[in-house]
């Protein structure tokens, strides 16, 4: 047996080969990796053993998107990260994916991404739930201001299905025995306060 046999799989699939060389040097220590540079390609690599997929959402040909939609089919149990340099409109909060990185993206936050999304998959669907929707909100909150998100109806939807998870969670689990994921989902909100207090601080250095 190979010693890799043993190791979670990563599909990066990215259109620039020097970022999947990059991502490769990252990530090959701790996990096989697999490598596709369009989206027809990485639909042929996927299969049962891929356990996350950080997928480039803008590739010539078959978008990120498309091939998000044909995941959700194909591998359901696979966890998808977006790795793109689209910042998050209100439409990712349809979208199937389980996290949401805006380029350029450091090493430190990749490697944090994959072992998430691995350890989610421990989880009950509720938390796994609660864990997407949580990321797409601090993808929203770090990309779009504040009287946006206000106004948008979308946004309340989703945050009022975020607190209704919350509710479902505390009912089933009133012990706090899942407290892993519980601090998981608050590093997530710590990361986007962290981020929204530096776009505050930004604008205020401009004015």
């Amino acid at each position: 047996m190979d010693e890799g046999d043993d190791r979670p799989t990563v599909l990066v699939v990215e259109d620039e080969r020097a970022l999947i060389e990059l991502y490769v040097r990252w990530l090959e220590g701790e996990y096989d990796i697999r490598t596709a540079q369009g989206g027809e390609e990485a639909l042929e690599q996927v299969d049962e053993e891929v356990d996350v997929v950080l997928l480039d959402r803008l590739m010539p040909g078959m978008s990120g998107d498309e091939v998000l939609a044909e995941l959700q089919g194909r591998s359901p149990d696979c966890k998808v990260a977006m790795v793109t340099a689209v910042e998050p409109d209100f439409d990712v909060i349809e979208m199937g994916f389980d996290n949401y990185l805006t380029k350029p993206v450091e090493r430190e936050e990749l490697l944090e991404t994959v072992q998430r999304l691995l350890a989610r998959t421990e989880f009950a669907d509720l938390e796994q739930e609660l864990y997407a929707l949580a990321a797409k909100q601090a993808a929203l909150r770090s990309s779009k201001p504040a009287e946006e998100l206000e106004e948008s109806e979308e946004f309340a939807e989703l945050e009022a299905r975020i607190s209704e998870l919350r509710s479902e969670l505390d009912a089933a689990l009133p012990g706090m025995e899942s407290g892993e994921f519980v601090a998981m989902v608050r590093d997530i909100e710590a990361d986007d306060d962290t981020d929204t207090g530096g776009q505050e601080g930004d604008e205020q250095d401009e004015l």
